[in-house]
C-alpha cells in the first residue's frame, strides 16, 4: 500500500495518539451544534491549529457522529505547492496517529473521469496541513468510513465550477459528505475580519455559490478555501440540499486575546431538509 504518513501531527494537533483521541473528544463534547433536521451534503470546516479553530470545527464534525459505511470528499486549498488544477490524492491511503484511513478508489476514479482540470496526482498532497487536519475528526466520529483527498492547486470560478460538477456527478446516489477545507480572512484587524468574514458567512447562509465567488473575486471577502467551498455548495446543491445553517464562527482574536492582525473560522453544513 501507498500510505501518506502526517506532515504535520505534533504542530496543527497532537502527535500522541491518547493526547490526540482525547482532545478530539473534548472539542466534541464541547460542541453544542442546534439539532438538524435533515441528512448532511456538505460540510465547511476550518483547518488551522486546533487550538485556534477546532472547536469552530467540532460543531461541524459532530453532525456526522454515528455515521456508518460513508465516503467523505475532502476538498482543500493547496497552501505549500503550486501546481494548476485539481489534484486527486493517487495512493492507497493517509495516516494519522489515530490510524490509518482508506482512500475509497472507486470514487476517485469516478471523479477523476469528468477529465481536466481534475486530475490524479501527488501535487499539493505532499505536504499539505488542509487535508489532513480533518481526518482525526472523521477518525472519532464516523465508523466504517474512507475518504476522497482533493487538492485545488488553482481556485478560478470555472475550475470551482468543474469541481462541484464533478463532485455532483460522481457522488450521485452514493452515501457521500463533501467537506470543504477553509479559513476565512487573514491577518485582518479584529473587527475588519470580523466584517470580510460577515460577507462570507451571509452568501452561506444564503446558499449562493457564485455571490461567494463574485464577493471574493471583489475583495468584499476574503477565503483561502473559497474554491474548495465553492465547489461544495455547487455540489451538495445538485444532490439535493436545499438549505445551509451556520454552526459556528470566531477568529483568532478571540482565542489568543491579540487583535491586531487575526484569521477567522466557520463552520457551516449543506443539508437536505426532511418533509415538514
Amino acid at each position: 500500500m501507498t500510505v501518506r504518513s502526517p506532515v504535520v501531527a505534533g504542530m496543527f494537533y497532537p502527535g500522541q495518539r491518547d493526547v490526540l483521541a482525547h482532545l478530539v473528544d473534548d472539542l466534541l463534547t464541547r460542541a453544542n451544534p442546534a439539532a438538524l433536521k435533515g441528512a448532511v451534503k456538505g460540510l465547511l470546516a476550518p483547518h488551522a491549529g486546533y487550538m485556534y479553530s477546532g472547536l469552530t470545527a467540532a460543531y461541524g464534525y459532530k453532525l456526522l457522529k454515528g455515521l456508518r459505511g460513508v465516503t467523505v470528499v475532502i476538498a482543500a486549498p493547496s497552501h505549500r505547492e503550486h501546481f494548476d488544477g485539481i489534484s486527486i490524492y493517487p495512493g492507497d491511503a493517509y495516516r494519522t496517529p489515530l490510524g490509518t484511513v482508506l482512500v475509497d478508489a472507486a470514487l476517485r476514479d469516478a471523479i477523476a473521469s469528468f477529465g481536466p482540470p481534475i486530475v490524479v496526482s501527488l501535487s499539493g498532497h505532499r505536504e499539505e496541513h488542509a487535508v489532513e487536519v480533518h481526518l482525526p475528526f472523521l477518525q472519532r466520529t464516523l465508523e466504517d468510513f474512507s475518504f476522497v483527498p482533493v487538492v485545488m492547486g488553482e481556485q478560478q470560478r470555472e475550475y470551482c465550477d468543474a469541481l462541484g460538477a464533478a463532485l455532483a456527478g460522481a457522488c450521485s446516489g452514493k452515501p457521500v459528505v463533501i467537506v470543504a477545507s477553509s479559513d476565512l480572512s487573514h491577518y485582518f484587524p479584529y473587527d475588519t475580519a470580523r466584517i470580510l468574514d460577515g460577507v462570507a458567512q451571509d452568501d452561506i447562509a444564503q446558499f449562493d455559490p457564485q455571490r461567494l465567488l463574485d464577493d471574493i473575486e471583489n475583495e468584499r471577502t476574503e477565503a483561502c478555501g473559497g474554491g474548495p467551498l465553492a465547489a461544495m455548495l455547487i455540489a451538495a446543491k445538485r444532490l439535493g440540499a436545499d438549505r445551509t445553517a451556520i454552526l459556528h464562527a470566531c477568529n483568532s482574536g478571540d482565542v489568543t486575546g491579540d487583535r491586531s492582525g487575526v484569521v477567522g473560522y466557520l463552520s457551516a453544513v449543506a443539508f437536505k431538509s426532511l418533509p415538514a
